[in-house]
Formats: C-alpha cells, structure tokens, sequence
C-alpha cells in the first residue's frame, strides 16, 4: 500500500445516494490509490453505508456544515441531490402521469444550489485541489420536462451550481450523465459530448456504475481539470467497453 503522502484524500458527499454509494465504495476498494471520506445528511444515511468514523453527517444546506468534512482533503465528489418524491396514490392502471413533490426545505433551489455552493465555498476555503460535480444532462434547455418535477426547477438550480463551479477557481470537472440506469458498470463503450448534443442521439443513458467509475478516474487523469462534458454510453454489446479512459477524456474539450 502506498503512504498516506501519495494516496488522494477525497470526500464524496451524497454518499448513501445510489450513485454516491458505488463512488464510496469503489474509492474503498482502492486503498492503494485513496483515502475515502462520506458525508451524509443523516445518522440512518450513514448506518445504512456502514457507520465508521469517516463518514460526516452534515446538513449542506448550512454553510458551516460541511466545513471539518473538507479540512485536509485532497479532491471533493459532489454527489448531492434533491430527490423527488411520487405523490401518494397514483394508480398506473388508470393512465396518466404520477405526480412528484419535493418536501419542505429540500427543494433542488436549496440542495442543489444552495448545498452545493457552500460544498464549493468550504472546499475552496480549505484549499481543495480538484473538484468533481455530477450535474445532468438537458440544462440547456430551460423548458426540459425534469424542470417541471415538482415545480423544482432542478435543471435550471443544478445549472446555476456548476457556473459557480467553474467561475470558483478552483479546478474542477463537471460530468453532465444522461438518465441513469441501475446495470452492470464496464461493460458499454462511453460516449462524450457537449450542450446537450448526445439527447438529439440513441445514446443518451448511463449505468450509475460507470458514472462512478468516470468520477474517480476524472481524479486520476490531469486533463480533466478545468472540463466540462455530457456522458453516456452505447448499448450493452454494442462497440467496445472502455478502459481507456485518458483517451475518453482526451475528446473533451470544453471548459462549460
């Protein structure tokens, strides 16, 4: 194993989240190359990812929450997200369309905007050298039907997150997925694009696993610095899984 010197310290927040939990996990894994830290919102969060001394519990809605989770790390994942949640009683045999609300205080305006500013704030503050945040594809387009969710916004909150990211200084990736799917991670060929390009195609959703594996190999990989990209992946079976993940992201070029 190598010394703590040469091991990336690195903060994943949202880490009980279902994408949050493979990055964790994965960073765990790897012990050789990092030192793993999570932050949670709440104590059942951090049971339910297994309890131990390196994983925070922070509201990131308060600016002062996540500030002793970032002393001495290297690189913070932000993983953070409102969630909405289906109104009761929708009865899918009827037709229609479930309705979804957000709850109080918890709106993609305060966790989203709000929580992931004061990450970037308190990251920036404790000297952070790199900063990966998950967004979402389709914030170009202020009338996506997501923003409708809930009367949430949550496109247009995460957008406005991800400028504060890049005009912060700080280095930083933003990894913009496609819809995210619960299947195996390494075994599709991963597309890159930009502005939204990739929702006008076939290919235009990801296994949460490979977003996962995109934001740890974004730690490894200098020239992700300062980049911004959409990400999806080709159907199961259909061209070659990635592996080479320098070349991957040596086809991103733009800053936003």
């Amino acid at each position: 194993m190598a010394d703590a010197s040469s091991r990336i310290t690195v903060l994943v927040t949202g880490a009980a989240g279902r994408t949050g939990q493979i990055v964790f996990k994965k960073l765990k894994e790897r012990s050789d190359q990092f030192i793993a830290r999570g932050l949670v919102r709440t104590e059942e969060s951090k049971e339910k990812i297994g309890g131990a001394d390196d994983i925070f519990v922070a509201d990131i809605r308060d600016d002062k929450a996540t500030v002793p989770a970032v002393q001495g790390i290297d690189a913070l994942i932000i993983l953070t997200s409102a969630v909405p949640k289906m109104k009761p009683g929708f009865d899918p045999s009827k037709g229609g369309r479930p309705e979804f609300y957000f709850e109080d205080g918890l709106y993609p305006e305060q966790v989203d905007w709000i929580g992931q500013k004061n990450q970037i704030d308190a990251a920036k503050a404790a000297d952070v050298k790199h900063i990966v945040l998950v967004g979402s594809m389709g914030g170009t387009n202020p009338n996506h039907p997501l923003n409708s969710l809930g009367n949430g916004n949550i496109l247009v909150w995460k957008r406005k997150a991800e400028q504060y990211l890049a005009e912060s200084g700080v280095p930083y990736t933003i990894i913009r997925p496609g819809g995210l799917l619960d299947k195996d991670g390494s075994q599709r060929e991963l597309v890159v694009g930009k502005d939204d390009e990739l929702l006008q195609t076939e290919t235009k959703s990801i296994p949460r696993a490979d977003v996962a594996e995109v934001c740890i190999q974004a730690l490894l990989n200098e020239e992700t610095k300062f980049k911004a990209f959409d990400l999806a992946s080709k159907p199961e079976g259909a061209g070659t899984a990635t592996k080479d993940f320098k070349s991957l992201f040596s086809q991103v070029t733009a800053r936003f």
